[in-house]
């Protein structure tokens, strides 16, 4: 029978700490090729709790063709009270399947492979839309603003300086220490509006709603990573270059490209996905600022978690059940 694979978070961290360069290349490969219809990507699903509001488990269900042909999916806790308590907000483990039969083939770990995917998507989109080097700000500092902050780097974004802005001071000081050992250049945690005056913006808060100003002075040039996707408001998004990763996905679930279709019963602010500006098909007026918003697509912890997988098993720190599967049943 189909053997089953089982790779442990400490396997996954090892491995995910020198692909920085591997994985910004995954990255761009699998928008690309969702971009060409070489996906298949449904609805994610959220889990929630009456009595836990602020807790929820998401299940990203995915297919990637080309050389990754695997079918997956990713289940994400997020449970911010654990934070309290000393444990980290998220966990998560992926599934992978066969394409061919179906057959369940591997379990990862996936909080690390969560976080690259979105912190290489990030710095990848970075790349793309930032003109040159400029300041640097984070609005947020945990788990996933640190490894942006590694991932830009590793893509080739040289900040000036960086500032940090954060709620929780030590949180702020902790990933401001950080991004000076990155970047080589000053840095220091500052107020929301000297974070909103950065050249390079990138938002990764737990924010519900809006809250930056609706007269923020965004200015051409400038380019908002809005990854945490709900900080912005629908007026700022109006007067900006919108680009997402997916429409269909991103525009829902009250996220701020949502809130701007409804407030305008249209879509016509969004200029193209990452994928297409990847193809060099997306015009951008070079009058307004840029908003990147990544709603998140399963098919990127695919790629990640089938790239960690590969090298696993050539690293030895894939543990194989071969008798996983058991005896087949006739139905």
């Amino acid at each position: 029978m189909t053997s089953f694979t089982v790779v442990p978070g400490t396997v996954v961290s090892q491995i995910l700490s020198t692909a920085h360069q591997d994985l910004l290349q995954v990255v761009a490969r699998t928008y690309l090729a969702h971009e060409d219809g070489h996906s298949v990507n449904p609805d994610s699903y959220f889990l929630r709790f009456p009595d836990k509001p602020d807790s929820r488990v998401i299940a990203l269900p995915a297919y990637l063709g080309g050389d990754v042909d695997t079918i997956g999916i990713k289940w994400i806790a997020s449970f911010p009270g654990n934070v309290a308590e000393g444990l980290p907000r998220a966990s998560a483990v992926l599934l992978l399947n066969d394409y061919r039969t179906g057959y369940p083939t591997a379990c990862l770990e996936a909080a690390g492979i969560s976080a690259a995917r979105t912190a290489a998507s990030a710095a990848l989109a970075a790349r793309e839309l930032v003109s040159g080097p400029g300041s640097v700000a984070f609005v947020g500092a945990g788990v996933i603003a640190r490894t942006i902050a590694d991932y830009l780097a590793a893509a080739g974004i040289e900040p000036t300086e960086v500032l940090v802005h954060d709620r929780d001071d030590p949180s702020a000081e902790n990933l401001s220490r950080h991004a000076a050992g990155v970047f080589s250049v000053p840095s220091r945690t500052g107020t929301a509006a000297e974070a909103l005056a950065a050249d390079l913006v990138v938002f990764a808060t737990t924010a519900a709603s809006p809250w930056v100003p609706e007269q923020t002075a965004a200015r051409p040039g400038q380019v908002l990573l809005n990854i945490s996707l709900r900080d912005l408001p629908p007026a700022l998004l109006l007067r900006s270059n919108n680009i997402v990763d997916d429409v269909d996905h991103c525009l829902k679930a009250q996220t701020s490209p949502h809130l701007t279709e409804q407030l305008t019963g249209n879509r016509d602010f969004v200029n193209g996905t990452l994928g297409a500006h990847l193809r060099g098909t997306v015009d951008l007026d070079p009058d307004r600022p840029v908003i990147f918003s990544p709603f998140g697509l399963g098919i990127l912890d695919l790629a990640v978690g089938h790239h960690v997988l590969g090298r696993a098993r050539e690293s030895g720190g894939a543990t194989e059940i071969p008798d996983f599967i058991g005896e087949p049943t006739r139905w």
